[in-house]
C-alpha cells in the first residue's frame, strides 16, 4: 500500500492548541501590536511545536502582501553595510518577513533594473541603504511603496532617511578629550567632500570654543581615509606644534596610522598623546597599539530602526525628515589622564 500522507498542519491547529481564535492566532504570527505578549508567545510556542509552515502565497493572496522587502545598495562590500545588512535582516526575522538584496555598485543602470525587478517581485517596500552618511538623489517617485533611505539622506524632504548623528558622535569623542584635562588637542580627517568629516569638524570646533580652548593648528587637516595620511598628518602636526597632548580622528585607519608615528617620534600613548578614532572598526580599533577608544555608529541598531519605521508606513503610519540615531563612545586604552604634573 502506499504511504498516506499526513496532514498539513494549518493555522486552526495552531489557534487550538495555543487556546485562542483563528484571528487571534493569525495577528500573533504576523507581528500586530494588539495582540497581548503573553498570548503571542503562546501561538508562537505552538506553532514551534506543531512545526506550523504558512503558506506565503495564500497569505499573499488574502493581504495584499507578499512578506518581503526590496533592500538596494550602492555598496555591498563596503565597511558599513554589512552591519546595517544584519539589523535589516534581524529586524524583518522579527517580523517574519524576508529581504531580497540588490547591489547597485553605485551604476544608475543597474539601480534602475534592480527596482523594476524587486518591484515585479511585488515587495512590499524598500530600504534604500547608502555608502557615505551623506545626501543622494531621491528614488521614492520611481517607487509606488513604502521606501526609508539609511546611511543616506534623501534629498527630498518627505522621504524618510536614518542616519548616524556625526554631530553627537564627534562631541563625545571631544568632550571625553577635554574631560581629561587634554588642552591642546588636533584634528585628522578625510576628504573635506564628505559632510561627515566637515559636520565632525565643525562640532569639534564648537565644543573647545565652549571649552574656552582651540584647535591646534587652527584648522582640521583634511585628507584620505587611510592610515598613511594618519602617519603623514601626524608627523606634520607633530613637528610643528610639539604641545599636541590630544588627536582626535576621523575614522580608526587614520587613528591607527597616527597612533604609529607618535610612538614613532618617542611619545606615550595615551601619557603624552591621547588618541580617538571614528568607527569602532575592530580590525584596527582592537588591534592598534594600545587599542583605541573611538566612536561606536551603531550600525546594526541602525539597521533595525530603519525596518521598524518601515513596518510603520506599511501599516499605514509613514514618517518623513531625518532621524539621527545617537553614537557611543568605546573607551580602551589611547586615552587616559595626562601625567601627574611634577611641584616644586
Amino acid at each position: 500500500m502506499a504511504r498516506q500522507r499526513s496532514r498539513p498542519v494549518t493555522l486552526t491547529d495552531v489557534a487550538r492548541r495555543a487556546g485562542v481564535s483563528v484571528a487571534t492566532a493569525s495577528k500573533a504570527l504576523n507581528a500586530r501590536d494588539e495582540v497581548a505578549p503573553e498570548t503571542r508567545r503562546r501561538v508562537l510556542q505552538a506553532a514551534d511545536e506543531l512545526a506550523f509552515q504558512p503558506n506565503v502565497l495564500a497569505r499573499g493572496l488574502l493581504t495584499g502582501r507578499t512578506r518581503t522587502i526590496g533592500l538596494l545598495t550602492d555598496e555591498l562590500a563596503g565597511r558599513f553595510s554589512i552591519p546595517i545588512l544584519l539589523g535589516v535582516e534581524d529586524a524583518l526575522a522579527s517580523g517574519q518577513m524576508s529581504v531580497l538584496l540588490c547591489d547597485a555598485r553605485g551604476d544608475a543602470i543597474r539601480r534602475q533594473h534592480y527596482i523594476r525587478t524587486l518591484l515585479a517581485r511585488q515587495v512590499d517596500g524598500f530600504v534604500v541603504l547608502g555608502d557615505s552618511n551623506d545626501l543622494r538623489p531621491s528614488l521614492t517617485r520611481q517607487i509606488p511603496v513604502p521606501v526609508v533611505y539609511v546611511y543616506g539622506e534623501s534629498d527630498h524632504p518627505k522621504d524618510l532617511s536614518v542616519l548616524a548623528d556625526d554631530e553627537h558622535g564627534a562631541r563625545l569623542a571631544t568632550e571625553h578629550l577635554v574631560s581629561l584635562g587634554r588642552r591642546h588637542i588636533a584634528h585628522i580627517t578625510g576628504p573635506e567632500t564628505y559632510r561627515a568629516a566637515r559636520d565632525r569638524a565643525a562640532t569639534v570646533r564648537k565644543v573647545l570654543t565652549d571649552a574656552g580652548l582651540t584647535l591646534v593648528g587652527g584648522d582640521p587637516l583634511y585628507g584620505e581615509w587611510s592610515q598613511r595620511w594618519g602617519r603623514h598628518a601626524a608627523r606634520t602636526l607633530l613637528t610643528a606644534h610639539a604641545g599636541i597632548d590630544a588627536i582626535f580622528c576621523g575614522n580608526d585607519q587614520i587613528a591607527t596610522g597616527v597612533a604609529n608615528t607618535v610612538r614613532e617620534l618617542g611619545r606615550h600613548i595615551p601619557d603624552d598623546v591621547s588618541i580617538v578614532g571614528y568607527d569602532n572598526w575592530h580590525e584596527f580599533a582592537a588591534d592598534c597599539q594600545p587599542p583605541l577608544t573611538t566612536v561606536d555608529l551603531n550600525l546594526q541598531q541602525l539597521g533595525e530602526t530603519a525596518v521598524h519605521h518601515l513596518f510603520a508606513a506599511l501599516d499605514g503610519q509613514p514618517s518623513s525628515g531625518v532621524i539621527r540615531q545617537p553614537c557611543r563612545l568605546v573607551v580602551r586604552d589611547s586615552t587616559g589622564p595626562p601625567p601627574p604634573r611634577l611641584t616644586a
